[in-house]
C-alpha cells in the first residue's frame, strides 16, 4: 500500500489536485488560497508544492493529497486513493494483496450495474407513457432527469437480463450485482429507476418507484458487495459540492423529496435511503459540515428520528436543526410542487433540533398537571444529557425550568438522580455519549506548539508533546511554524511556547471536566468513585480561575 500511494504522489501535484477545488495564487515559495470549508475571512488555506502537503489554518486541517480529498470529499481513504489513482492513470490491482477474485467481482457488477443504467435510461426516452408520468406527473425537467440517470425498467420479466447477457454478463454476475430477482429474472419492472450512486460516480444499486397502483410503491436494491444501506447516503454525489459550498446539509426522508429539492434550487439535500437514519451516516455528513438540517415529518415517527438524531449527534460536534414550516404541505417534494421558493425558505429558517423537540412536548402534554410535568421533565433531561457544551445546555435547563416553573437547582438535582436510569434505558435513547473527542482548539495548540518545538528551538519552555515521526505530518508542521512566524522580525518563540502551553493545559482540563462529568452522570452517590471524581471536578475547576 506504501508503495502504491508514493507512486500517485509522485505523478499527481499535490497543488494540482488541490487546484480542482481551490483558486490558489502564489504567496512566496507556497500557495495561498480560501478554504473550500468556507470558514475563513482572508485566505488562510496554504499548499506547499516543495512539501506536497497543504494546511487550512482556519479549519485546523491538513495533509497530504490523500486526506485533502478525503476530507473535502467527505470519504474514506479507499474511496480517495481509488480516485486518485484513478486519476494518476495508476492500476491498484497491481498493488493490491486481496482476492482477485473479488475484486473481480465486484468491478463486473459495476460494470453490469453502469450498463443497467444506461439501458434504463433509453428505455425512458422511447416509452412515451412513461416520458408523460417523468415529466408532467413529476413535474421534473430534463436537466434533472440527466443529473439523476432516470431511467425505466421495462414490464418485461427478462428484458435487462437479455440485453446484459448479450454484452457477456453470466446470471451469476447480474445476481451479484443485485439485478436480479429469487426466479433469477429482472429485480425492476414497469418502474422508474433512480441509480444509487456512491461518492466516487460509481453506480451500486437502483431505487424503483411502481408507475401504476401496486405494492411496494419503492424497490431498492438488497445489499450487494457494493450497496450497504446503513453506509450509503442517497444524493450525496450531486450535493456534495454545494454542501461544501455552503457549508450545510439538508436530510429529508424520501428519494423523490432529495430529487425535487435539487431541481428546486437546494442542492444540498440527501437522505437515508430507505433506512434509520445511524451514526455512519451522520460521520460521513460531518466530514462535509457540522450544520444539519433535518426535514423530517412532524408526526410521531418524525420526532422518534428527530430524538435518535440528537443522540447520534452528540459526540460529532454537529449543529442539528429541524425543517418545520411546510405551510401544510406532507413533505418537500408536496411543498415544491406547491411553491420551490417555500421550500428555500423553509431551509433558511430551521430551528435547533432541541428546542423544536421541547415545543413538539410543550404543545402535546399537560403542562399544568404533576404528571404531565413530571414527564416533560424526564424527556427534556435526557435531551439535555445529549448537549455537549455547558453554556448551550445551562441555557436549555433555564428554559425548561420556567416552563415547568421550578428552580434550576431543582430541576439539575433531578437529572442527577435520573441520569443513571437514562444510562441504562432503551426506552427512549439506546446510550450514553461516549467522552469527548480532542477538541478543534486543543488540535490547534498542539500544533502550533509542536511547531516551535520542532522548528523554533525552544528549550526553556518543557513542551510535553511527542514528536511526530510521519512524514508528512512533520512537513506540515513546518508549514504551520512558516506560516504563523514569518512576518515576525524578532519572535520570542520560548514566551509564545509558554502562553501556548497555559492555554494549552486550560483546554486539557476543560476536556476532561467535560469527561468527568459524563461519567459522573452514571454513577450512584453511594458509589466509591462518585466522591473522588466529584473532587477532581472541583479541583480542576478552581485550577481553571
Amino acid at each position: 500500500m506504501y508503495d502504491l500511494k508514493e507512486e500517485i504522489k509522485s505523478r499527481l501535484a499535490v497543488e494540482d489536485v488541490v487546484g480542482q477545488y481551490v483558486e490558489l495564487k502564489r504567496a512566496g515559495r507556497n500557495l495561498k488560497g480560501r478554504s473550500p470549508w468556507g470558514v475563513d475571512k482572508t485566505p488562510s488555506f496554504m499548499v506547499s508544492p516543495e512539501k506536497g502537503i497543504w494546511h487550512d489554518f482556519s479549519a485546523n486541517k491538513g495533509g497530504d493529497i490523500f486526506t485533502f480529498v478525503m476530507e473535502v470529499e467527505g470519504i474514506s481513504f479507499k474511496e480517495a486513493l481509488e480516485k486518485l489513482a484513478a486519476q494518476a492513470g495508476v492500476d491498484i490491482s497491481k498493488y493490491r494483496g486481496g482476492d482477485p477474485a473479488v475484486a473481480k467481482k465486484k468491478l463486473r457488477a459495476k460494470d453490469a450495474l453502469k450498463l443497467a443504467t444506461k439501458y434504463y435510461q433509453a428505455c425512458l426516452v422511447r416509452t412515451k407513457p412513461v416520458c408523460e408520468y417523468v415529466f408532467y406527473k413529476r413535474n421534473l425537467n430534463r436537466q434533472t432527469v440527466a443529473e439523476f440517470q432516470i431511467g425505466y425498467a421495462p414490464a418485461s420479466g427478462k428484458a435487462l437480463t437479455t440485453a446484459l447477457k448479450k454484452r457477456g454478463f453470466t446470471e451469476a454476475e447480474l445476481d451479484s450485482a443485485g439485478l436480479l430477482n429469487r426466479f433469477k429474472t429482472d429485480l425492476f419492472r414497469d418502474r422508474m429507476t433512480v441509480p444509487f450512486i456512491d461518492t466516487s460516480g460509481n453506480v451500486i444499486g437502483f431505487t424503483a418507484r411502481i408507475l401504476k397502483n401496486g405494492e411496494p410503491k419503492y424497490l431498492n436494491t438488497p445489499e450487494t458487495i457494493l450497496f450497504n444501506k446503513s453506509n450509503f447516503i442517497f444524493g450525496l454525489f450531486q450535493a456534495k459540492e454545494a454542501i461544501r459550498r455552503n457549508g450545510f446539509v439538508v436530510i429529508v426522508e424520501g428519494n423523490m423529496d432529495v430529487i425535487s429539492s435539487h431541481q428546486a434550487g437546494v442542492k444540498e439535500a440527501v437522505a437515508t435511503s430507505g433506512t434509520a437514519m445511524t451514526e455512519q451516516h451522520l460521520k460521513a455528513l460531518s466530514k462535509l459540515t457540522t450544520d444539519i438540517r433535518l426535514a423530517y415529518d412532524g408526526d410521531e415517527a418524525g420526532v422518534k428520528a428527530t430524538e435518535r438524531a440528537i443522540m447520534l449527534a452528540g459526540n460529532l460536534g454537529i449543529d442539528l436543526s429541524v425543517i418545520s414550516d411546510y405551510h401544510g404541505a406532507k413533505d418537500p417534494d408536496e411543498l415544491i410542487q406547491k411553491d420551490p421558493k417555500l421550500w428555500q425558505d423553509a431551509v433558511s429558517h430551521s430551528v435547533p433540533a432541541v428546542d423544536w423537540l421541547l415545543q413538539k412536548y410543550e404543545t402535546t402534554l399537560d403542562l399544568s398537571s404533576a404528571p404531565g410535568k413530571r414527564k416533560y421533565s424526564d424527556i427534556a433531561l435526557t435531551l439535555l444529557s445529549y448537549v455537549k457544551d455547558e453554556i448551550e445546555r445551562a441555557s436549555y435547563e433555564t428554559k425548561v425550568a420556567q416552563i415547568l416553573q421550578v428552580d434550576v437547582s431543582t430541576l439539575r438535582a433531578k437529572g442527577e438522580r435520573l441520569n443513571e436510569a437514562l444510562a441504562h434505558s432503551s426506552k427512549r435513547f439506546l446510550k450514553k455519549p461516549k467522552t469527548t473527542v480532542k477538541s478543534d482548539k486543543l488540535q490547534k495548540l498542539e500544533n502550533s506548539l509542536l511547531a516551535l518545538k520542532i522548528y523554533g528551538g525552544v528549550t526553556e519552555t518543557k513542551i510535553p508533546l511527542e514528536i511526530p515521526e510521519d512524514d508528512t505530518k512533520l512537513a506540515e508542521l513546518e508549514l504551520v511554524f512558516n506560516s504563523e512566524h514569518e512576518s515576525v522580525s524578532s519572535p520570542n518563540y520560548d514566551k509564545e511556547a509558554a502562553d501556548l502551553l497555559k492555554l494549552y493545559q486550560q483546554e486539557i482540563n476543560k476536556q476532561r471536566i467535560a469527561e468527568l462529568n459524563a461519567k459522573l452522570s452514571t454513577l450512584d452517590e453511594d458509589s466509591d468513585e462518585y466522591l473522588p471524581t466529584l473532587n477532581e471536578i472541583n479541583h480542576l475547576q478552581k485550577t481553571q480561575k
